[in-house]
């Protein structure tokens, strides 16, 4: 059994290690990011071979921007960035797990998970502040 304290940065991807993750039409699968130590799940991003490839090789979470249809460095224009601990994939191989920890907020709505509406007697509510302004996230001032 391999070390499961092991870290997955600094190595990369082989084509049979590609094999295992079962890309969409679009060449994509869905990336969800999870706080290391507390578990708190962060957000859901796309991720394609090429931000696989460079989240393992950096250490740096790096997804990619289907309405920007580019790759995007989690925190390059906010700040905010993800440093890989750990990346799994699920059974069906469909689905990635991102252990990170996580500086600032993640959301850009700024607060700190992306997952802050909760549907609750019959209607939506939010149920986390924003912590920090966007417009200081990302400024627009």
């Amino acid at each position: 059994m391999s070390d499961p304290t092991a870290t997955a940065t600094n190595t990369a991807m082989n084509d049979a290690d590609l094999a295992q993750v079962n890309f969409n039409d679009q060449g994509l699968v869905a990336a969800i990011a999870q706080q290391h130590d507390t578990g708190e799940i962060l957000m859901m991003a796309w991720m394609n071979a090429e931000s696989m490839a460079l989240t393992l090789q950096t250490g740096q979470v790096h997804y990619w921007s289907r309405s920007r249809q580019s790759l995007w460095l989690k925190g390059e224009s906010s700040g905010q960035t993800q440093q890989l601990v750990d990346l799994r994939v699920d059974c069906d191989g469909d689905t990635i797990l991102l252990s990170v920890d996580q500086t600032g907020v993640a959301c850009h709505t700024g607060r700190h998970n992306c997952f802050y509406r909760a549907y609750r007697d019959g209607q939506w509510v939010e149920i986390a502040d924003v912590v920090t302004s966007p417009d200081d996230l990302y400024g627009n001032k």
